[in-house]
């Protein structure tokens, strides 16, 4: 699946950014040459995001059609007065499957039309969602846990872009803790529990924070979980291994070469859980292995002796 995100400020960038550490090939599009260089030379957008480092291979360029020409969803990030002329460009650059996806919060000011009928206008023939939400282009920049909404006539393209955008970060936290009960070299026995009790304390968190428990116990959730956890492609369990093996986090991510999204996560799972006075214990535990200096051994034996309560 290719991306292309249109918009080269603060809220264009910060999305191609997510978008990219969430494992999609993104290009980014901005009208400034210049900026384009600083991006793939630099990683940095200093205009808009100033001290924020950008992945390594999201692709910044001013060439709209290169952009676009083989993305199978755009997204447009821009000001409105700029959407319909970028939207008639994208008739003759984008592909006729390809999906748009409106970024823009606005209306055009001489015709009165929203974005997406602009973009009907314009671009016709191609299905069409909007993204919208409290999304501050820095907090997402910094990945910090937001939450948008994606709307569409058509449920399956609003379905599909949701699982373009959503990132399931939680489980990268309990990930990080079943490679570590590996390194170590204790046996199924405990990473069962810890996986089980991993999926308890996401539920905990996500129902506070408005989601159905339900929901969890599939595929996305419970499937995606337990796959992070014991899969050997897995990047958070591959730190959690070298963790438990005996390297230092910075030994441990040098070996992986690749960004580990749950050391991060760790820090603002457990913000998020002490602010909605929900019990996480393994995400607190990783907490004090990844930034306090606790053993690793000594994080997954607490855990193992909490206190016995009723399941």
């Amino acid at each position: 699946m290719s991306l292309a995100v249109l918009g080269g400020g603060s809220w264009g960038t910060a999305l191609a950014a997510h978008l990219r550490r969430a494992g999609h090939p993104v290009r980014l599009w901005l009208r400034d040459a210049a900026t384009a260089d600083e991006i793939n030379r630099a990683r940095r957008n200093a205009a808009y995001l100033p001290g924020i480092d950008l992945p390594a291979d999201l692709e910044a360029t001013p060439d709209l059609a290169r952009a676009v020409g083989r993305a199978d969803t755009v997204f447009v990030v821009i000001p409105s007065e700029f959407c319909r002329g970028v939207y008639r460009q994208l008739r003759a650059h984008a592909a006729p499957s390809s999906v748009i996806v409106s970024c823009t919060k606005g209306i055009e000011i001489d015709s009165l039309r929203r974005m997406t009928e602009v973009a009907t206008e314009e671009a016709p023939g191609r299905a069409l969602a909007v993204l919208s939400g409290p999304s501050f282009a820095l907090e997402v920049a910094r990945q910090q846990p937001t939450t948008v909404v994606v709307a569409s006539a058509q449920p399956g393209v609003a379905e599909a872009v949701q699982r373009l955008v959503s990132t399931r970060s939680l489980k990268n936290v309990i990930a990080i803790a079943a490679g570590i009960v590996d390194g170590i070299g204790y046996g199924s026995n405990t990473v069962a529990a810890l996986v089980t009790r991993g999926l308890a304390e996401i539920a905990r968190l996500a129902v506070v924070l408005g989601a159905r428990a339900d929901t969890l116990s599939g595929l996305a959730g419970l499937g995606d979980l337990v796959l992070t956890c014991t899969g050997t492609l897995s990047r958070n369990r591959r730190v959690g291994q070298a963790l438990g093996a005996g390297r230092s986090l910075a030994e441990a991510m040098a070996e992986t070469r690749m960004v580990a999204e749950g050391v991060r996560t760790t820090l603002a799972a457990c913000a998020m859980a002490e602010r909605a006075g929900v019990e996480m214990p393994i995400a607190m535990q990783m907490r004090e292995v990844l930034y306090r200096g606790r053993s690793p051994r000594e994080a997954v034996e607490a855990l193992m002796l909490r206190t016995l309560k009723r399941e």
